[in-house]
């Protein structure tokens, strides 16, 4: 059954949670193939039962001590710019959709979505384009993240955060 994968980390990102749960979003799931829905929903105040009403299957939880095992059945990860929760996804060799939170005050996550989106290994959206990106996406212009090396890592973040 191909699976979304959906991760807010441990924050709180409820905009996130309600707009992959719209009619249009699941219908564009639906049109890719997908039939089943995981929401990590962290600290945020909407945890979808499974009644819910959507034509996928459905499994929210708000944590658990690892996602590992989510993220390696998922088809496709959608994730917000974490830098923890990208680095999962991408070293699991996952499709990475991360979706921007745009509320934040000081928004490095839009910093790093966009560096790692430069270099081919996710796309990012916002939530207000989360339907239209899931409608047009094209996972095979995705390149995958290197192994995991340290010193390739920290000169990536200097970069992204423009600390160099």
């Amino acid at each position: 059954m191909k699976t979304v994968f959906v991760t807010v980390g441990t924050t709180s990102f409820d905009e996130l949670i309600l707009t992959i749960k719209t009619p249009e979003a699941v219908k564009a799931l639906k049109a890719r193939g997908y039939e089943r829905l995981v929401l990590q929903v962290g600290r945020g105040s909407v945890l979808p039962g499974p009644e819910s009403g959507l034509d996928l299957t459905l499994e929210a939880f708000r944590f658990k001590d690892s996602i590992s095992e989510d993220i390696a059945r998922a088809d496709l990860v959608i994730s917000h710019a974490g830098a923890g929760s990208c680095l999962e996804a991408l070293g699991a060799r996952k499709p990475l959709l991360v979706v921007v939170n745009n509320k934040l005050m000081d928004n490095h996550q839009l910093e790093l979505a966009r560096q790692l989106h430069k270099e081919s290994h996710l796309l990012y959206c916002t939530c207000s384009s989360l339907t239209d990106t899931l409608r047009t996406m094209d996972l095979s212009v995705l390149v995958p993240f290197p192994p995991a090396q340290t010193t390739h890592f920290a000169n990536f973040l200097d970069i992204a955060l423009g600390v160099q």
